[in-house]
């Protein structure tokens, strides 16, 4: 889906779902979703049908947030919608950030997420390689078979490892993508935004994606000890880190290879990845996309 398509959709969303219509609205992002601010109102609109029963859940996980106190994001429909083969989530648009969020912040509002008791939700367990099959296809041709063959290989290794490990802390609620971007900092401080990926599995998903970030994407020591010092634990004390942090790397690799198609820059960042993991290279610093 690129933006053509999903302004076409956007263009399908009723006028009442949206005050102030389409006209003007900007894309702010386009991924696994199109995002668009459109007046008081930020609407993602999800590449297909496949991704419907996530949109809905998400829905009802703001809901559940907001019932318990929890600052993140909130729906202004009570549902999902299905325009025209795509799944579409209507939001409160919030202020303008007034700082950028950083790792403590996300720290502190894990904190929050990681001591609410069962939702009344039903959450998924968090199928951190769920999506590589899908990401690889919509790939194709763009990126070497032999580099798609290596990471459904690796994969299938990662997630039996996975499957054997026993958490440190108690299984529970959590985010499944938790890092600053999505973190919200407004006048009324930090909110957690992004809520498609909420699970209930190993609470320590949550905390490896900083020492992922640590480890590949630079972020600096200081940075990191402020988010475990936030959070009161530092993750890769746990003997099962390094087949999490595995695992995510091995998305996070698959996940850019579905932009290679029309985006140069994506498969330059994908073979960058791919090659690290092939020559077990964990000293190559991997560029945010």
């Amino acid at each position: 889906m690129d933006e053509v398509r999903a302004r076409e959709v956007l263009a399908g969303v009723a006028r009442d779902v949206l005050p102030a219509g389409v006209s003007g609205a900007r894309l702010l992002s386009l991924g696994e979703n199109a995002v668009f601010a459109a007046g008081d109102r930020v609407v993602k609109v999800g590449r297909g049908t496949d991704l419907l029963d996530r949109a809905r859940r998400e829905v009802r996980v703001a809901r559940w947030l907001a019932a318990s106190g929890v600052p993140a994001v909130r729906a202004a429909e009570p549902d999902a919608l299905l325009v025209d083969g795509h799944p579409v989530t209507v939001w409160h648009r919030m202020p303008d950030a007034v700082r950028p969020a950083e790792p403590r912040d996300l720290a502190r509002l894990l904190r929050l997420v990681h001591a609410l008791p069962s939702p009344d939700v039903e959450l998924p367990r968090r199928e951190l390689l769920g999506g590589v099959e899908r990401w690889l296809r919509l790939a194709g041709d763009a990126v070497d078979p032999a580099d798609a063959a290596f990471l459904r290989e690796r994969r299938d290794g990662f997630a039996a490892a996975a499957a054997a490990l026993t958490p440190h802390l108690p299984m529970g609620p959590i985010h499944g993508d938790a890092l600053p971007r999505n973190v919200h900092v407004g006048p009324d401080g930090p909110v957690l935004v992004d809520l498609e990926t909420f699970s209930w599995d190993f609470r320590e998903h949550d905390l490896v994606v900083m020492a992922l970030s640590h480890d590949r994407y630079g972020l600096s020591d200081e940075a990191y000890d402020a988010f475990t010092d936030a959070y009161g634990w530092d993750v890769r004390a746990w003997e099962g880190c390094a087949v999490l942090r595995g695992a995510r790397e091995t998305a996070s690799c698959a996940w850019v290879a579905q932009h290679a198609p029309s985006n140069p820059k994506a498969l330059e960042e994908f073979r960058r990845r791919v090659t690290s993991l092939r020559t077990a290279d964990e000293t190559t610093r991997w560029h945010p996309f």
